[in-house]
């Protein structure tokens, strides 16, 4: 079977499908990944093959000048559900001038099924055209891409009319790697767990090698702001929490910070280690809780250790990540830009999460209903009777 994977221009949005795309491999099954330049970087780290079309759109430097030296949270604050039809216009325009490119290699790999992310509408339009199904899949907790198929529809209109389509196509199955109790209420998708503790690839470091073999009894956080955060005009966000954490007893930080943002950050707390970004399923099962953004896969891989997390968010589904972790009664959210910057709110927040049970135990939980979902390897047998019929 020959899989085309189609990804919208963010790397995050791909990382989540690599276990997936592994499971295909395994299973003797060719896959090739197209998008912009600005995934392929991630597709090289995961050893996947894939092709360019298109050039870099910088999406991250577009959003720095829209926010105007703030982060996010406080540009903006919190979107309405409807203010979320806005995710992917910055792409949008662009898509539609290599839409042709993505039809010509559609017609030469001619592949047996079109998997990509939720908001790829890219991936439904060369579908329909091939005859071939489409399988997309969540993030995680999703309240996006019911607000963007109408923006979606809107922008390929006239695209749509030129290849004879009355609308834009539905995926013939969506999978979801979200736990169902984490998941928005009514929404509906294929189950797909298991899978969050390697949407990331990179080397073990020395130092948590060693760490494995001689860490001693005390506490540890976990704190990852993800791969734009700190980009985002939030390196005074990190130090605020890293100064709130310091006063924490018997409680070792570890915290994510690539070095070109080291000098900006400043002196941290004794306690706190400062270590280049680590993939989190090498790091999370030495941690007690997690301070995070609210990222999609920082909160599934999370769960997916059991472990409770403060939720900081910045942007977009970050805040319903929050949502459903609180909800279930998993974690803490501060949704609030000014009480995010609050190192005793903050402190607080995270010696309740190692401090209270009741936290612990329905992280638990959480990690229990996501091992109980289907695996990658199952779900391929899936992908396989959908492409054979």
């Amino acid at each position: 079977m020959r899989v085309l994977m189609i990804n919208t221009p963010v790397s995050t949005h791909l990382t989540p499908l690599v276990p997936l795309a592994w499971a295909l491999r395994s299973a003797g099954h060719e896959v090739l990944v197209a998008g912009r330049e600005d995934v392929l970087g991630a597709a090289a780290s995961a050893g996947l093959n894939a092709l360019s079309i298109g050039g870099r759109l910088t999406l991250d430097d577009m959003l720095i000048e829209r926010v105007a030296g703030k982060r996010p949270a406080e540009a903006w604050g919190r979107p309405a559900l409807e203010q979320l039809s806005n995710v992917g216009t910055l792409w949008m325009r662009p898509t539609l001038d290599v839409l042709p490119e993505y039809l010509a290699l559609a017609g030469d790999f001619r592949p047996d099924l079109v998997l990509s992310d939720p908001i790829e509408f890219i991936s439904l339009i060369v579908g329909e055209t091939l005859g071939v199904p489409v399988v997309q899949q969540r993030w995680g907790v999703d309240p996006i891409s019911d607000q963007t198929r109408p923006a979606g529809r809107t922008w390929f209109k006239d695209a749509l009319a030129d290849l004879g389509l009355l609308d834009l196509p539905r995926p013939a199955l969506l999978l979801d790697p979200c736990p169902p109790s984490l998941q928005l209420p009514g929404l509906t998708g294929a189950p797909r767990g298991a899978t969050c503790r390697s949407t990331a690839d990179g080397q073990l470091p020395e130092w948590l090698r060693e760490d494995h073999r001689d860490r001693g009894t005390g506490r540890r956080v976990a704190v990852s702001l993800g791969g734009r955060t700190l980009a985002f005009n939030g390196v005074p966000l990190m130090r605020n929490i890293l100064d709130g954490l310091g006063g924490l007893p018997d409680t070792e930080v570890i915290a994510t910070v690539e070095e070109e943002y080291r000098e900006a950050l400043g002196r941290v707390p004794g306690n706190v280690r400062l270590v280049d970004p680590v993939p989190l399923h090498l790091l999370l099962d030495s941690c007690d809780a997690v301070v995070h953004h609210g990222g999609s896969g920082t909160a599934m891989t999370a769960s997916a250790f059991g472990l409770p997390q403060l939720v900081l968010p910045q942007m977009a589904d970050q805040f319903w990540h929050g949502d459903g972790l609180e909800r279930v009664g998993a974690g803490i959210t501060i949704e609030d830009a000014a009480q995010q910057d609050d190192t005793a709110r903050v402190r607080a927040a995270v010696a309740a999460l190692l401090d209270e049970p009741a936290y612990a135990k329905a992280a638990e939980q959480l990690r229990a209903e996501m091992a109980a979902m289907p695996a990658p390897s199952r779900v391929v047998a899936d992908l396989e009777q959908l492409a054979a019929g």
